[in-house]
């Protein structure tokens, strides 16, 4: 049992807490005063979620930081100084949506200061072309910092997850002698093995045809650029670069708003790709939709990623009648309403409730679901669709 020193260390504890939650104004009912290092901490807060006075009961402070780069990267210091990581990445967020900070972003210092994660990247790429010459560099070196950890995060599941899925999609069952798969065959058969005689009788065989072998898979990675997709934009690009390094997959990819911009062949490099892009605008998702469509030479071997959270701009009839034509033609069509960890998105579940009708089901994915869905696209078998909202 706890002690009465204990019980009180504890409730006084609560009571930092509840005060460093509730501001400490007047009204808060702690009655507990901070200092030293919690009076720091409560400064960063109240400079970002601070309230106003009595003149204005009720409304965001809206001066917070100042209106001075100098004045922001210093809060920044304070913030990573006491903070973990992921509330900093929370806390610049609310600030540059609360307190109009995103111009700020323009210049150098800034931006070595920020911790920069996926949302960051983001904001980076709805301003990049207004930013100054002297900015851009320090910008692509942030934003090639995140799709390198992305990268390490995800690349190597990803491609022995669709490795995994290309080799059993190509096994066949009666293979030519020389094209059998020894190592899988014996596995397959060990039930059947004769002590007597010391070997294995292989009443099943496996191996690659050589027009299996030879066929290359196609991928069309479709991604809405709208403003609202901007993590979406982020990770796409990231795993249309791992899968464009796989030999055994043809990669394309689409980028859109109410124009078209194949940026195939920069996938080399994810941030020339997301420096190819332009966030924001409106959305014309039978636009794009037509152009991948006449892109497609082989619809039995593709499989069409559309990310989009599917608020259609263009001519709704003619984009469910495309979806409709290539999956008639042999395509496996993907809807997603979100490639990001934020969950499901807002979306125009009519437009969802109309594809699914098509059997091309439209959900939200992570980044780590990302591989499974792909393997099973590719495999033609049903999709892992998680239970959402």
């Amino acid at each position: 049992m706890l002690d009465s020193a204990q019980v009180l260390d504890s409730a006084r504890e609560r009571l930092r807490r509840w005060r460093l939650v509730l501001g400490g104004e007047q009204a808060d009912g702690t009655g507990c005063t901070l200092s030293g290092r919690d009076a720091a901490m409560d400064g960063t807060l109240a400079a970002l979620y601070g309230r106003s006075d009595k003149a204005q009961p009720g409304r965001d402070r809206s001066a917070g930081l100042g209106a001075s780069a100098p004045s922001v990267a210093r809060w920044l210091g304070d913030i990573r100084r006491y903070f973990p990581s992921s509330v900093v990445q929370v806390m610049q967020r609310d600030a540059i949506d609360r307190l109009g900070l995103a111009s700020l972003l323009l210049e150098p210092e800034m931006l070595e200061a920020v911790e920069a994660d996926v949302h960051l990247v983001g904001t980076l790429l709805s301003l990049h072309r207004a930013m100054p010459e002297t900015t851009k560099e320090t910008a692509r070196a942030v934003v090639r910092t995140v799709v390198e950890d992305l990268e390490k995060r995800l690349a190597t599941r990803t491609r022995a997850t669709l490795t995994g899925a290309l080799d059993r999609s190509a096994r066949v069952q009666r293979p030519r002698h020389h094209d059998i798969d020894w190592n899988r065959t014996i596995a397959a058969n060990l039930k059947h093995y004769l002590p007597e005689y010391g070997t294995v009788v292989p009443e099943r065989l496996i191996g690659y045809g050589r027009a299996a072998r030879s066929v290359k898979k196609e991928v069309v990675l479709c991604i809405d650029q709208s403003g609202s997709m901007a993590a979406s934009v982020v990770y796409a690009s990231v795993f249309g670069a791992v899968l464009a390094s796989m030999r055994s997959i043809s990669t394309r990819l689409v980028v859109f708003d109410t124009a078209v911009v194949d940026l195939t062949d920069q996938l080399d490099d994810p941030v020339d790709v997301l420096f190819g892009t332009q966030l924001g605008g409106g959305t014309d998702i039978n636009r794009a939709l037509a152009y991948c469509q006449g892109r497609i030479t082989r619809p039995a071997e593709t499989v069409v990623v559309l990310i989009s959270d599917l608020y259609e701009g263009g001519i709704r009839d003619e984009m469910l009648k495309r979806v409709a034509a290539m999956k008639a033609s042999g395509v496996q069509f993907v809807a997603l309403l979100a490639l990001s960890d934020e969950g499901a998105p807002a979306y125009d579940r009519e437009h969802a409730a109309a594809l699914a009708a098509l059997g091309a089901p439209a959900f939200a994915c992570t980044p780590d679901l990302f591989p499974e869905v792909m393997a099973a696209a590719l495999e033609k078998r049903p999709l892992p669709i998680p239970d959402q909202a």
